[in-house]
């Protein structure tokens, strides 16, 4: 029996995995953590309202310290999660992340700059932004970028913790810490709400990220095994041991997985649900022992919302704590 579905195709995944933050990817994969709300933003001043020509300095996902003589004008950024938040403080947005389909009205007036795979540098150029927010697997462009007096700005996005962190950086950086701490207050009402309020405490659940013929499991330090702790679930693959380069996620290990019998397989995407679920089912076919898996055997093998757990969510992260109670739920039921 093979041990593990997963060896060589990583590089599917990787694309789709920097994007979160993407990818665009809905969880970034740098090992290292934002500070606290405490240190994440440090205060200029009592009021960084009161005075818009007061130095502003932040501490990014990163950890690299950056100062402002003042409130950036403008901002570009490449994850839509980013974007959400920064629009939700009503911030100058000159560049966004490139869409599939037709864009929301109020994003027609942005200029797409590309994704975080592929930034399109001509356009950067052209809206010339002050700030340049994007997740740590950008580093290797910023050089580029500072030289022209553009800041980068680096984002994660691996726990609601770090969402929450996120919105108090943008408001500080903005001049608007008030607002902020408003949208996060408004979060953390809802979030608390929520955690595992409609959610079945205990159901053992497989994560699942992956393209077709390119598999990783969610490990608890991700953000959809975040989400899925908040929502009373249980994750299997709690375990495994991480990916060097990707820590949040391991290789699908078919032996533990058949030990462990998990009640449902969520499975995460940044596209193409119905064809990831057609490829993984094929693969559970390829292994007559996941056939006697409960999840398969009672049909609770699901495709989560890749726009909330494919991509970060930005300030719709409760929503997708909410799917993850509904599904948890409905792998409870017969």
């Amino acid at each position: 029996m093979k041990k593990y579905i997963l060896a060589a195709v990583l590089s599917v995944c990787m694309t789709a995995l920097a994007a979160c933050g993407g990818t665009d990817s809905g969880e970034e994969v740098s090992t290292e953590k934002a500070p606290s709300t405490e240190t994440a933003s440090a205060k200029t001043s009592q009021s960084d309202n009161a005075n818009e020509n007061k130095e502003i300095e932040i501490a990014d996902a990163t950890g690299q310290k950056i100062i402002f003589e003042q409130a950036p004008e403008s901002v570009a950024v490449l994850s839509s999660g980013d974007l959400d938040m920064l629009l939700a403080l009503d911030a100058n947005v000159v560049g966004r992340p490139s869409s599939q389909g037709e864009p929301a009205a109020e994003l027609k007036d942005i200029q797409e700059i590309g994704n975080p795979h592929q930034p399109n540098f001509e356009k950067i150029a052209e809206v010339h932004p002050e700030v340049m927010i994007a997740s740590p697997s950008f580093k290797q462009f910023a050089a580029n970028l500072e030289a022209q007096g553009t800041k980068v700005v680096y984002t994660q996005a691996n726990s609601v913790e770090d969402i929450l962190q996120t919105i108090d950086m943008f408001g500080t950086m903005l001049g608007k810490s008030d607002e902020a701490q408003k949208v996060i207050a408004g979060l953390n009402e809802q979030l608390d709400a929520l955690v595992g309020a409609e959610g079945e405490n205990g159901v053992k659940t497989l994560l699942v990220y992956g393209a077709p013929g390119s598999y990783l499991v969610a490990l608890p330090n991700s953000l959809s095994g975040d989400l899925l702790e908040r929502a009373g679930g249980e994750n299997i693959a709690s375990d495994f041991p991480q990916e060097e380069k990707y820590p949040q996620y391991a290789s699908l290990s078919t032996e533990k997985i058949i030990e462990r019998n998990p009640e449902a397989v969520m499975l995460i995407t940044h596209g193409d649900p119905e064809g990831v679920k057609k490829a993984f089912e094929g693969e559970m076919d390829k292994n007559p022992a996941w056939k006697n898996l409960d999840a398969v055997k009672n049909g609770k093998v699901t495709v989560l919302p890749s726009h909330l757990f494919g991509t970060n969510p930005g300030t719709k992260v409760a929503d997708a704590l909410q799917v993850m109670n509904d599904s948890l739920k409905e792998a409870k039921s017969k």
